[in-house]
């Protein structure tokens, strides 16, 4: 009977860890570009109670007998599909239609990829404009090289095309592409590797794969920036509220095996007295 008592520990803790993912959805439910995270288990080993020829007479039976020692959580995956698009009143505000990450140059000097397009221009020492994120991190071009204009641009006078490409207007008030300066869009052969580092930043590691660069790589379907909005969260309330009952439930009814598992163990001890 002790076997019950970790076996339901373990549910308990399981269950615990679905909740902290389902509570962090929902806390991230108005996170611009966060993507919902699902929680994944897997059984543990098994206790081989009896063999399949171990009958009494010796006999051949069908099947065995096992019983398992738990649960533990096998992986919290995120879920990468999009996002609704949001309309922002920002002209530096920037939502992605498809599989694309922007890229920013972190304070380390590290790349880290991200669906947050919430930008903004920023002073640079040189006077001119660099296109960083709410930390002022640099967004990075298609070369890899921050977004940088000169004095002579007006920040609010900055388009950008479905491309990711620059442009300001002319004499004419036509707008122009600036050369070298398209925003880079990178994908990644399975972003469900990507590692988290928090402030909706990812990193790359080796179950992700290297970033793909889309103006380059011309087998990858071209992603769309939209100007002047913002891609929402991919959290679904209703679900994450009835995930949340489930995992309630679950930890009830695993704390109520150990409680009667201690009720069956006081039983046994008073048989002697």
């Amino acid at each position: 009977m002790v076997r019950s008592l970790w076996t339901a520990a373990t549910g308990m803790i399981a269950q615990q860890n679905n909740v902290d993912t389902i509570a962090n959805n929902l806390a991230n439910v108005n996170t611009t570009g966060y993507k919902t995270e699902t929680n994944e288990f897997k059984s543990l080993l098994y206790q081989t109670l009896q063999t399949k020829t171990t009958t009494a007479n010796a006999e051949q039976k069908p099947i065995g007998a096992q019983v398992g020692l738990g649960v533990r959580n096998a992986s919290i995956t995120s879920q990468f599909s999009n996002g609704a698009l949001l309309e922002s009143e920002s002209t530096t505000s920037f939502a992605v239609q498809g599989k694309g990450f922007f890229a920013v140059r972190g304070n380390d000097g590290q790349t880290y990829y991200t669906r947050n397009g919430d930008f903004n221009f920023m002073l640079n020492a040189q006077g001119g404009l660099t296109l960083a994120n709410s930390d002022g991190l640099p967004v990075l071009n298609t070369n890899g090289q921050p977004i940088t204009l000169n004095g002579d641009y007006i920040a609010s006078r900055v388009e950008v095309d479905a491309t990711g490409q620059v442009m300001y207007p002319d004499a004419q008030n036509n707008p122009q592409p600036i050369a070298g300066l398209q925003i880079g869009m990178y994908q990644f052969q399975n972003p469900k590797g990507l590692v988290k580092e928090g402030d909706s930043l990812f990193s790359v590691t080796v179950a992700s794969g290297q970033a793909m660069n889309e103006a380059t790589n011309n087998n990858l379907e071209k992603s769309v920036i939209r100007q002047g909005y913002l891609e929402g969260s991919n959290v679904q309330v209703a679900d994450e509220m009835v995930n949340l009952i489930v995992a309630q439930r679950a930890y009830e009814l695993n704390s109520k095996a150990i409680t009667t598992t201690d009720s069956m163990m006081e039983t046994a001890n008073q048989l002697k007295r």
